[in-house]
């Protein structure tokens, strides 16, 4: 059944009387009714206050470690102190200092040549041919390495798959396709889905724990499911890095074009195609290619300091802890100075509305006195590549084993009242039948992800708490809304893809209808109780990738 169908269908099966319960909150067994009255309580209309504050020109587009996203963090602060909660960051603060360094690529200072042992160099143009980042922080880096063919740079031991075998990488340049293996078998690297294996961001990090100078990851739209300008445009701005980060050590973190690969590949006598489809069956072994990497990438670095802001409500009963974190971050892209006419990025839906959320969480909660610690952090720098939330996972408040759960909200466009849900990553844990029947007590349709081949789940904050072993997921609006057609809800989100996301034009407007965030964040405060008291507590389902990081974090503090 295709997307549209699925939509029409979820319309159909749900019941007319959600209408009439927008705010009321159905009883759940196990929840008391102080719980079920304190989110009954959540108002539209204060996220709507919230979210027209964080997304007003005066935060400059709350851009990490400059003054917009500063005053967010201060904001964010003095709305935790006037509901009383407790700091929870650094040295009895609100705030958890993250150290972080920024690298913008100076183009027409980089250059790149691919040189094989016989024939001619080949030069590539910086932009149109390869983009890269010297994740080191340092200002010149010069390579002159061999390049190794390693495929899809995978070593996954669960599919008995490793491209690394037999091969030493130290000191040399990887070139590497995109993606994963293909496969339409759920117990080989999950089909057609994505694992993490998949994402860039694991090549980067397994490349640079062998101790590879620099990694050439093949782009072809088909298998990237994304065009070469989306790669260009995201590296053609600063990235930032956390400080002492032992996975981003690489020289030269590079994409090079489908086409510079045709001709590595062509000069030593071999098809890229042929040696793609080769690197996605078993019995393929790396291979060094006679050809070496020469380059000099310039560098302009900066190093700041930007904060997680945490506050908790502590838990009632003694002993190990069964904890819930709820998360968003209220970093967005800043301003953009080469730009002509309105240049601030404001992110009203991403992520106003999901710091509004937790904003009015951490209200209502401040009312209720949990059995467990409930845990409220909005970080920063999730536009750089989740690095708040990475570093929160590094150096949780508690010790991870005894976080039950996180639960992260990340853009919810305020555009009415949602009748289904997604949250995807939900079904790998053992929590997932009480996300089911509380999704249906709140008459949501489980949706589920849209998009399985682009990998959402490992691109959002819960994502940093898997990562340590914390179940987590986002709780997201579906594409069915009150009051309107299954295409009404696809064609808002395609507006939204296409004309304002991660564009100036994500901004507050009074007309926006901020009952469905309401209703989300009802949803995430009556799942964090049941997450608190379920029995057993919760953990990744058998087989999962996240299940040896659960185990670990619950031997080392002392978990279930």
């Amino acid at each position: 059944m295709n997307l549209c169908a699925r939509v029409i269908a979820f319309s159909c099966l749900l019941a007319a009387p959600v209408f009439a319960q927008q705010t009321t909150v159905p009883a759940i067994p196990g929840v008391p009714k102080a719980a079920q009255r304190a989110a009954e309580s959540i108002d539209p209309e204060k996220i709507r206050a919230h979210v027209r504050f964080l997304a007003s020109d005066l935060l400059e587009g709350r851009g990490p470690g400059v003054r917009g996203g500063n005053i967010a963090a201060e904001y964010v602060a003095t709305q935790f102190a006037l509901d009383g909660l407790k700091p929870a960051g650094d040295n009895g603060t609100y705030f958890q200092n993250v150290p972080l360094y920024a690298v913008h690529t100076i183009e027409d200072q980089t250059r790149f040549t691919l040189v094989p042992q016989h024939g001619a160099p080949i030069p590539l143009i910086y932009g149109q041919d390869v983009v890269t980042k010297d994740e080191t922080g340092q200002e010149s880096a010069e390579i002159d390495a061999p390049i190794v063919f390693v495929g899809y740079g995978i070593d996954a031991p669960e599919y008995h798959w490793n491209d690394y075998a037999g091969v030493d990488v130290k000191g040399k340049v990887l070139l590497v396709i995109v993606n994963e293996p293909p496969s339409d078998d759920p117990s080989f690297f999950k089909g057609k889905a994505l694992t993490y294996y998949g994402r860039w961001t694991y090549k980067y990090e397994d490349a640079a724990r062998r101790g590879a100078a620099g990694v050439l990851i093949i782009h072809r739209t088909d298998l990237a499911s994304y065009g070469w300008d989306v790669v260009r445009n995201s590296q053609s701005v600063e990235k930032s890095f956390l400080e002492g980060d032992p996975t981003a050590t690489l020289r030269a973190a590079s994409w090079v074009q489908y086409d510079v690969a045709r001709k590595l590949m062509g000069a030593v006598g071999l098809n890229v195609d042929q040696e793609i489809e080769a690197a996605g069956k078993r019995g393929f072994h790396a291979v060094e290619l006679p050809v070496r990497l020469q380059a000099h990438i310039a560098s302009r670095v900066r190093h700041y300091n930007s904060p997680n802001v945490i506050a908790e409500v502590p838990g009632r009963e003694s002993g190990p802890d069964q904890a819930v974190i709820y998360s968003a971050h209220y970093d967005h892209l800043g301003i953009n100075p080469d730009l002509k006419g309105h240049n601030i990025y404001n992110g009203a839906a991403d992520n106003g509305t999901g710091c509004g959320i937790l904003l009015e969480l951490a209200r209502a909660w401040s009312t209720l006195h949990p059995p467990h610690t409930v845990f409220l952090a909005s970080v920063t720098a999730e536009e750089q590549g989740l690095l708040g939330s990475q570093y929160l996972g590094m150096h949780p408040p508690i010790p991870a084993g005894q976080i039950a759960l996180d639960l992260n909200y990340d853009m919810l466009n305020p555009i009415g009242i949602p009748l289904s849900v997604e949250v995807s990553g939900a079904e790998r844990t053992t929590f997932y039948p009480e996300v089911k029947r509380t999704a249906k007590a709140f008459h949501l349709a489980i949706q589920p992800d849209q998009f399985p081949m682009a990998g959402l789940y490992y691109r959002s904050d819960h994502f940093s708490f898997a990562r340590v072993g914390i179940p987590g997921f986002s709780i997201e609006q579906g594409t069915l809304f009150a009051g309107h057609d299954g295409a009404w809800g696809i064609a808002q989100a395609k507006d939204y893809n296409e004309h304002r996301y991660h564009q100036p034009w994500d901004q507050y407007r009074p007309e926006m209808d901020f009952r469905g965030n309401a209703k989300m964040a009802r949803f995430g405060l009556i799942l964090g109780w049941e997450a608190m008291t379920v029995k057993g507590g919760i953990g990744w389902e058998p087989g999962d990738e996240f299940a040896a990081a659960r185990r670990k974090s619950l031997a080392s503090s002392g978990g279930q």
